[in-house]
């Protein structure tokens, strides 16, 4: 028979009150204190910390604290992973998370689920659908992503959007519920091509001091 905690993982009812969970999530929650409290010098410190709580094989993933997180290792990110003050990873399920992926600040990823029946819900039933997350994703401040959402590649979403749905490649979304606002497309490449030039050239340009 499976174990609460294995249901969990795999998008089926389980109870949350059991004492497994209640102590991982206790257990959890004594991590993010430390971490949330580590001096703001101590960037060796909160990276060791950072690699017990989520599953990131480049190493190069930063998280600003203050962050708050359910369990450990159901959060897996790629390369230069950036997370913004006030994440919020509910991870009753996976969070899968690609490269080059930004988070603005107060991002709230939810995997976490309760049953629409009360008589189920009030019995401490839940679920967690797993979210997904493509490459070169930025994520405005204060959005929040439900159960089960896929997020494509290059993709943007407005500040304070609430995404219900899958987001395609290659977007900027934005609302409540969110919806496609615009592609991006050449004229964007186009544009931010020449501000980067625009940038370098300057930076060339100015004097150093010496």
């Amino acid at each position: 028979m499976d174990t609460d905690y294995e249901k969990m993982l795999s998008g089926r009812l389980y109870n949350a009150d059991n004492d497994q969970l209640v102590a991982m999530r206790h257990q959890t929650r004594k991590m993010i204190y430390q971490y949330n409290n580590t001096d703001p010098d101590d960037d060796d410190g909160r990276n060791k910390m950072l690699k017990t709580l989520i599953d990131c094989p480049s190493g190069d993933a930063y998280i600003e604290a203050p962050m708050h997180m359910d369990y450990t290792q159901n959060m897996h990110v790629g390369r230069r992973f950036y997370a913004n003050y006030n994440a919020v990873f509910l991870d009753v399920a996976p969070i899968n998370i690609g490269d080059n992926v930004m988070l603005g600040p107060s991002v709230d990823l939810y995997t976490a689920g309760h049953p629409i029946a009360a008589d189920v819900r009030n019995m401490g039933l839940e679920y967690g659908y797993s979210i997904t997350i493509g490459n070169d994703v930025w994520i405005g401040g204060g959005v929040k992503v439900c159960p089960g959402v896929n997020i494509g590649n290059n993709v943007i979403i407005a500040a304070g959007a609430v995404v219900v749905s899958d987001v395609p490649d290659n977007v900027i979304v934005g609302g409540t519920p969110a919806k496609i606002i615009r592609e991006i497309g050449a004229k964007d490449e186009k544009k931010w091509t020449e501000e980067k030039m625009n940038y370098f050239d300057t930076v060339q340009k100015e004097p150093t001091n010496v």
